[in-house]
């Protein structure tokens, strides 16, 4: 079965809404109204009542009774929609003068019971009964009110309300819906838009001006999803440019090889040459590749590090003493102050700080100083990586840790096996490991910041 929209939801609400409010209002309106007629009636038939009672009770004697007829005629005879009965003890009708036809027996029983409605010929009565003592006999005094035009009145006022009723909910219903579709109109906006994004239309946006105030926070959501979404693309077109010229490099120069082998007969030592250049080659793209498999699996979250206490200036120790007959081919300096322990994977970490010390090696003038800082705290532990050389532009800070960046544009910073994957996957590892790292570069000194919560 298809589902109703939102606008024939909120419409059907809308109707049903007003619906019920008006349909309470009616009835309340139609019952104070009849109780108010009723009440009318009622203090006419006790008004009627209590004056014929007050004129039989000065009677003294019951065969005077023909001398307050025509004060009894005037009272209750004289009044359209009116009549008035007076029974004696014996059911005997001594007002009016009884007829030659036999009076309606139901009038007796209405009588004894005090009230209520009568039916006679097609119009409805309304009475209510007193008894007087008059010279020890007790008089029955019934006082009856037509009240067939009320009746008439409220079942043609039920009908005409209930049809106003029908009627307010079909107008009730096409308000709602031009009010819903009227209010509706940003979020039909945000479906063009969404409908409308595509690979080359990730810059669209929705305008947050004419937008209401519920579906504010759902266009920011938005936008700020296509924003990422327009990074993410940008982001990965560029690394699919950069994997294509990375491995460009590499393919040349294994053709090239092979080509200049083939072109004639050469020695089996001239083989073997060329056969260990090409396996530097083939061992540059296995290292970029596994580097991409690391990231890949970074992204998409699978890389889950062990959780072992890891002394870090006893891993910063062995690596500064792997480096150290680099850094004295150079003259450069490796310093290590203060401790820490982390609750991580010791390979990862391995990994992590060796490309940052690696890069502070590549970068460092001859007889600089590198200084790596360990510091630990109530909140966590932070390790920095410290080396001089040339400041690094503000603009090409917060792109390091791209994969394939690199600030030179010629792309011939650093040697040859120096891809521009390092820093993507040291942030890879320390972000794996629930922590966040930066990089500040000022007066010809650049520092690498790594933070991990306690």
């Amino acid at each position: 079965m298809k589902r109703l929209s939102l606008t024939a939801r909120l419409s059907l609400m809308f109707m049903l809404a007003v619906t019920g409010v008006l349909a309470a209002a009616g009835y309340f309106f139609n019952q104070f109204s009849v109780h108010h007629f009723d009440e009318l009636d009622r203090h006419t038939l006790h008004e009627k009542l209590e004056a014929g009672r007050g004129l039989l009770g000065g009677l003294d004697d019951l065969r005077r009774f023909d001398e307050l007829r025509p004060q009894l005629q005037a009272l209750l005879g004289g009044h359209g929609g009116l009549a008035a009965f007076i029974f004696d003890d014996r059911g005997r009708q001594l007002f009016p003068a009884p007829g030659p036809a036999p009076f309606d027996t139901r009038l007796l029983q209405l009588a004894g019971q005090g009230g209520g409605e009568l039916q006679v010929d097609g119009r409805v009565w309304r009475g209510e009964a007193g008894h007087v003592e008059v010279a020890g006999q007790r008089l029955t005094l019934l006082i009856l009110l037509d009240v067939t035009v009320h009746r008439a009145f409220f079942h043609t006022f039920s009908g005409w309300l209930w049809s106003a009723l029908v009627l307010c909910a079909l107008v009730s219903a096409l308000l709602g819906w031009l009010l819903v579709r009227s209010g509706l109109r940003p979020l039909r906006e945000v479906t063009q838009v969404a409908a409308s994004v595509s690979a080359k239309s990730l810059r669209e946006r929705i305008p947050g001006e004419s937008i209401p105030a519920e579906l504010e926070q759902l266009v920011q959501a938005f936008n700020a999803m296509l924003a990422r979404l327009e990074d993410a693309f940008v982001r990965l077109s560029n690394f699919s440019a950069d994997i294509a010229h990375e491995l460009r490099t590499p393919l040349s120069n294994l053709m090239t090889h092979t080509e200049v082998a083939l072109t004639r007969a050469r020695t089996v030592e001239q083989y073997q040459d060329n056969l260990h250049s090409n396996l530097e080659e083939l061992q540059r793209m296995s290292r970029m590749i596994d580097d991409m498999l690391f990231l890949a699996k970074a992204d998409n979250g699978l890389i889950i590090p062990d959780a072992r206490p890891v002394e870090l200036h006893e891993l910063c120790e062995q690596l500064l003493d792997y480096y150290q007959l680099s850094a004295d081919e150079r003259g450069i300096h490796l310093e290590q102050s203060g401790a820490g322990t982390l609750a991580g994977d010791r390979s990862m970490l391995r990994r992590a700080l060796s490309n940052l010390l690696s890069n502070a090696l590549r970068y460092t003038p001859d007889g600089g100083t590198i200084r790596v800082l360990i510091e630990q705290d109530a909140d966590g532990v932070a390790l920095s990586v410290a080396n001089p050389g040339a400041t690094i532009a503000p603009e090409h800070l917060g792109r390091l840790f791209d994969r394939f960046y690199r600030g030179d544009p010629a792309r011939r910073e650093g040697g040859p096996s120096n891809a521009g994957l390092g820093l993507a996957i040291t942030r890879s590892i320390v972000e794996a490991h629930h922590g966040r790292i930066g990089c500040s570069s000022a007066a010809g000194l650049t520092t690498f910041r790594l933070e991990f919560p306690a």
